[in-house]
């Protein structure tokens, strides 16, 4: 693959080549919307297993380690609840055999991150969670711990998506993001023991039953610790056609919250070639041990632009997209607020 001698980030023709030459494989036949602009999506297989904490492998395989910590085997063939505060390791559909030079960097799906389940990807012998090493030849696994809600997952269900990379990281750019308090309805708050998500069923959920609507008084907005919180970039987020960029924490010495999911923007999200100039990010934010006040326009992020070998065959929104021309807004497995 000639652009394999290029830094950056693959584009989805070459996410794909690498599929047709066995790089990436997978147990059951890939699906058409899987490959996305600059990432591939990631599914559960048929098994996961309920672990006692969370784990590196570090020396050893994923499966090596699961002996010390597993606590029972779950069947994810007919669906499955993964209960809140509790952790589990499930197996991916996708194996790895990626080629010399060639590594990847996974990150949870926007919809995972809006209902505050938390996942990482784990590979055999890692040493650190999402990063998967230059020429990994193997397995691959999702660390999965819903933090608000319980949900309901299956084989095949979609967490998190893995973008494949080129050489070392070229950053090109660094931007920071502020949050909006403005409006009448400016974020919301998860609920505390509302009922059970599915993660699979879109537009199923009446929003009222598992969120708060928040309206800050004076622009401020108090963070209450422990609490979930949806809320919006105050700027739109524009990511051009030849790059693709990251949402990072910013210095948790700035502030006593984290947005704490590292979001990834495909490109062409938010651009007027694909259809969605004017599109919001929308943050994940988690206070910490203390309250905190927010207040309109304060940073609460960066956006970390990373280059593409080559410009994608489509763009962010050519199969269809919940977020694209997105304001402030809930996951896609949630009504639309009000109707």
């Amino acid at each position: 693959m000639s652009d394999t001698q290029r830094p950056g980030i693959l584009p989805c023709q070459a996410i794909e080549a690498l599929i047709a030459g066995g790089a990436i494989a997978a147990a059951t036949p890939f699906e058409d919307d899987q490959v996305q602009p600059a990432s591939l999506d990631l599914r559960l297989a048929s098994r996961a297993w309920r672990v006692r904490a969370s784990f590196l492998p570090g020396g050893q395989t994923v499966r090596q380690r699961l002996a010390d910590v597993a606590m029972h085997e779950v069947d994810l063939t007919r669906g499955a609840v993964l209960e809140r505060g509790c952790v589990y390791i499930a197996e991916l559909q996708e194996r790895l055999r990626l080629p010399k030079g060639v590594s990847a960097r996974a990150n949870p799906k926007s919809s995972t991150g809006r209902v505050d389940v938390f996942v990482r990807l784990l590979s055999d012998h890692g040493a650190a969670f999402d990063d998967v090493a230059d020429g990994y030849d193997g397995p691959i696994y999702l660390e999965i711990a819903p933090q608000t809600f319980s949900v309901l997952v299956r084989t095949s269900t979609r967490l998190n998506q893995l973008r494949l990379k080129t050489g070392a990281p070229q950053r090109l750019r660094i931007e920071s993001v502020g949050v909006d308090l403005t409006g009448e309805i400016a974020g919301f708050r998860g609920r505390r023991h509302a009922g059970l998500v599915d993660l699979d069923h879109e537009d199923g959920h009446d929003p009222r039953d598992f969120w708060e609507p928040l309206r800050p008084k004076d622009g401020q907005l108090l963070l209450d610790p422990g609490e979930f919180y949806i809320l919006a970039s105050k700027q739109a987020v524009e990511i051009p056609v030849l790059e693709a960029a990251e949402m990072t924490p910013i210095d948790p010495s700035v502030g006593e919250f984290r947005v704490h999911y590292a979001g990834f923007f495909d490109p062409g999200f938010g651009t007027d070639e694909a259809h969605g100039k004017g599109s919001r990010g929308v943050l994940e934010v988690r206070s910490h041990e203390t309250p905190f006040i927010l207040e309109d326009g304060q940073t609460v992020a960066r956006l970390v632009y990373e280059p593409l070998t080559e410009k994608p065959d489509r763009l962010y929104g050519d199969l269809g997209s919940h977020y694209q021309r997105q304001g402030l807004k809930l996951s896609k497995h949630f009504r639309i607020w009000g109707e």
